[in-house]
């Protein structure tokens, strides 16, 4: 291991991530260090993990380097590994532009979830910001057949099932506040739906395509931000509606606020998902490798 080991924090509508950059996967970064690392009192603090790697030095990206040079080896605030991160794409995306290894405009980013295909705006361009929002191609939505049941409480809703590369329970709700503190995973039926688990997303309605949503994401707890959830939400709701854009042969776009911002999904006829949204990295710095190291990282 580099005695030096860099990292950097970022955050894509507050859904926040440590980022270690590690282009030949050379950092061992356990379950227990990633935990550690994301601690927001005795760590750097994070949603997550994004740990930055050419596809190629990694074997579970390394099939995927003819497509995308860099791998997205994301890891849940509790050290599990995921397959996707909405967010999470857009923030490695942000910092594979500042460190002058991909510039504005279209780049492909390799994830668990498959090769995902990315726009960087140009700064400036009619979002007021110093940089350009970010736009994921975050591929199909899958709709799996079957009822499921989502509760908080007393009260349950019926839920539709949506796998944007990772599953997620998506529940219309009349108030925001019926979802609890979401500090622990709601129940779910049947459990043969999600055996490892899911992300379930609280929706109400702010207007005409336009929703507002609280997420419970599985391993971090409630998250200011999801952005496959926000996906997984846009399809839900455009089904909901009767705006299936294959039924109609016109793309949906929905506006979907997230609590750390707002998120716009469109879904086209061929079923591509696009979101986009801001990513911004706020500090870099370097991690002691002796602390890292006693962590068994």
């Amino acid at each position: 291991m580099s005695t030096r080991i860099a990292f950097l924090k970022g955050h894509g509508t507050e859904n926040d991530f440590v980022i270690v950059p590690d282009p030949e996967n050379a950092v061992d970064l356990s379950p227990s260090a990633v935990a550690a690392l994301c601690d927001r009192r005795a760590g750097i603090g994070g949603d997550g993990l994004l740990h930055v790697v050419r596809s190629a030095a990694h074997p579970e990206a390394a099939h995927l380097a003819a497509e995308a040079e860099w791998f997205m080896d994301y890891r849940n605030g509790d050290g599990s590994v995921a397959e996707m991160c909405g967010n999470g794409v857009r923030v490695f995306a942000r910092y594979l532009q500042r460190a002058g290894h991909v510039t504005e405009g279209d780049l492909a980013v390799a994830t668990r979830g498959g090769v995902k295909r990315v726009h960087i705006a140009k700064a400036g361009s009619g979002d007021g910001s110093a940089e350009g929002d970010v736009t994921v191609a975050m591929g199909r939505a899958l709709l799996p057949e079957g009822d499921v049941t989502v509760s908080v409480g007393e009260r349950s809703w019926p839920a539709r099932n949506v796998n944007m590369g990772n599953p997620h329970a998506v529940a219309f709700v009349a108030d925001l506040a019926h979802a609890g503190d979401l500090y622990t995973a709601p129940p779910f039926s049947p459990a043969s739906a999600y055996p490892d688990g899911v992300n379930v997303e609280f929706v109400v309605d702010r207007g005409p395509r336009h929703v507002a949503l609280r997420v419970h994401e599985r391993g971090s707890g409630e998250t200011r931000s999801c952005g496959t959830g926000a996906c997984a939400v846009a399809v839900a709701a455009a089904r909901r509606d009767g705006a299936d854009p294959a039924v109609t042969g016109a793309p949906v776009t929905y506006t979907v606020d997230v609590p750390g911002g707002t998120l716009v999904i469109t879904e086209r006829p061929d079923g591509e998902i696009e979101m986009t949204g801001p990513a911004v990295i706020v500090a870099e710095g370097e991690i002691d490798p002796d602390w890292l190291l006693g962590l068994g990282g």
